[in-house]
């Protein structure tokens, strides 16, 4: 099998799991928009906070998930258990963190200025949740390792099974039945709480019984701590937590920052970050797939392979963004009216969907060079690049034109003014991670 063709059917099936994982969000954003505009926004501003804890911790994590796939390029499959056992310190650690973050949300949401309103129920949501991370995180776990070796199918029917739970169990318990009283956009959060769990002690089954982790001998007796390992770890996955962070709130405290203009731009908010969000599966997926096969030739020594992938990941990548955003260019106005029955909603949402076409061209490019900066342990320096530009230019430039102005340029009051400095931020982002990117392929190590 081709290069192109492993890709393009790791990329495939990671995608159709990524995609049931978002479908979530898609699921809980439809139902709150149904339930009323009040349920829209505190899920707006709970997402917010609830994706940057999450998508930070993750980031963590999956910075594994090269070095899951240099050993097993290297045929050390013996390493790849004591790996996993030793990371399992740094899931406890990642689950404590998130959850005391997600119980008391209080001064970042005063400190956005997040109407009083909406304040409660937002920490009511964030409460919930706070129950689901630990599943949440061990099953991102065993993601990264399925995904290092290239079995990346059982985590996709996992996913796929938990969103037919999660769909149902939304809608029951958001609106009730006989016999079952609603709890509103709570019951989206309690629903999440116990898919997680469901995929988590699914995927514990799977490395107890199934016979693909034989050969990692997964289960031998569990070490203290490793110091050595750890700091492995910590040196590529702290980095590359920071990295995400950084990106994840200069997306995320959009919202909060949103909320201030009010129901509507915070709902037409939700609609297109959901949507942003939705589309940035595809690269992820694509680069998920080309990280594992690059790190997989680094650790086979095996520099001319590393390289043709380099090369078909940036082809796939341009390709999959140019085509989507044309997608958006030409739906705007059909995709906003499926979220929303709020006609004066829809019509913003369908305005901040042209630009979310040009986030993504961006944001696709951005999410490939980063993985694979990754899988050459270079994770400091693209910290700074996304630090400088995501933060400095995309959200402090975003909050200058939407509520001081720029110059001449007076306030605008919108929410399109942080999506289109977000645009230039990441353009920016691009080119700084590219020059990366050649320096490392440059390396003598790899030639």
């Amino acid at each position: 099998m081709t290069e192109r063709r492993t890709i393009l059917k790791h990329a495939g099936t990671v995608l159709v799991g990524q995609l049931a994982v978002v479908a979530f969000g898609v699921t809980d954003t439809i139902i709150a928009g149904q339930y009323d505009t009040q349920a829209l926004a505190v899920l707006s501003v709970s997402s917010a906070i609830y994706v940057t804890v999450y998508v930070t911790l993750i980031g963590v994590i999956q910075a594994l998930l090269p070095m899951f796939a240099e050993l097993y390029g290297g045929k050390k499959f013996s390493a790849i258990g004591e790996l996993l056992r030793q990371s399992l310190y740094v899931w406890l650690v990642l689950s404590l963190i998130g959850a005391l973050i997600l119980l008391s949300p209080y001064f970042l949401l005063h400190l956005t200025q997040v109407p009083v309103a909406v304040q409660a129920d937002a920490q009511s949501y964030l409460g919930i949740l706070a129950a689901a991370l630990p599943a949440a995180l061990f099953f991102r776990l065993y993601s990264s390792l399925n995904q290092s070796i290239g079995k990346p199918r059982l985590v996709t029917w996992i996913q796929i099974v938990a969103l037919l739970c999660k769909i149902p169990l939304s809608i029951v318990l958001t609106f009730g039945t006989d016999g079952i009283h609603g709890m509103g956009i709570a019951g989206c959060a309690l629903a999440t709480v116990i898919v997680s769990y469901v995929m988590c002690f699914i995927a514990f089954a799977l490395l107890w019984r199934s016979e693909i982790y034989e050969r990692f001998e997964i289960w031998k007796t569990m070490r203290q701590p490793d110091s050595e390992k750890l700091k492995q770890m910590a040196k590529l996955g702290i980095p590359n937590g920071l990295s995400v962070l950084v990106e994840v709130t200069s997306f995320t405290l959009m919202a909060l920052f949103i909320a201030r203009q009010g129901t509507m731009a915070t709902a037409s908010h939700q609609i297109a970050a959901n949507m942003t969000a939705l589309l940035y599966m595809i690269p992820l997926s694509f680069s998920i797939a080309i990280s594992a096969r690059l790190s997989y030739w680094i650790g086979a020594a095996n520099y001319q392979n590393m390289r043709s992938v380099l090369v078909i990941g940036f082809q796939l990548i341009t390709a999959e963004a140019v085509l989507m955003a044309s997608i958006l260019f030409i739906f705007s106005d059909e995709i906003a009216v499926i979220y929303a029955k709020d006609d004066q909603v829809a019509k913003l949402s369908a305005q901040l969907l042209l630009l979310v076409g040009f986030y993504h061209i961006g944001d696709a490019l951005q999410t490939l060079c980063f993985f694979v900066l990754r899988s050459f342990k270079v994770t400091f320096l693209p910290m700074l690049v996304y630090g400088s530009m995501l933060w400095g230019v995309g959200l402090s430039g975003g909050y200058l034109l939407a509520y001081e102005g720029i110059g001449s340029i007076q306030p605008t009051q919108s929410p399109a003014a942080f999506w289109l400095m977000s645009v230039i931020a990441l353009g920016l982002v691009c080119v700084g991670l590219m020059v990366l990117i050649a320096r490392a392929v440059n390396h003598s190590k790899y030639r």
